[in-house]
């Protein structure tokens, strides 16, 4: 049974560097959605710091992972990101938390998101 990996970076730009830290993210992401193994990659900023942005990225498994560090794209994007930024990744796997299991949390929080956006 493969299981979901997640990625979350906090990348902090470097002084005068927003602007061109958040057009590279924002030019990755339709790189990344491409990816057969992405479910979910999102940009965020932070609402009390307009200089950090943190990357909200879901894997079907680890070696969509894999395929996602070794792509041209990704590769280009941390040649490109230590001149603007301060970064620090997170690779995470999922928790089993209670009677449902991991997976199926999973998949009740898929099936919730699809009825809610279904409204």
């Amino acid at each position: 049974m493969t299981m979901p990996s997640k990625i979350t970076a906090i990348l902090v730009a470097h002084p005068g560097k927003s602007v061109e830290l958040r057009e590279l993210l924002v030019g990755m992401a339709p790189h990344c959605r491409a990816e057969p193994g992405n479910l979910r990659w999102d940009v965020w900023r932070d609402s009390s710091n307009d200089h950090r942005y943190v990357l909200d990225e879901l894997y079907r498994d680890v070696t969509a992972v894999e395929a996602h560090r070794a792509s041209q794209h990704y590769l280009a994007y941390l040649a490109k990101v230590p001149e603007l930024a301060e970064r620090t990744a997170v690779i995470a796997e999922v928790v089993d938390v209670g009677v449902m299991g991991a997976v199926g949390i999973f998949a009740a929080s898929s099936h919730r998101e699809s009825v809610a956006s279904a409204s």
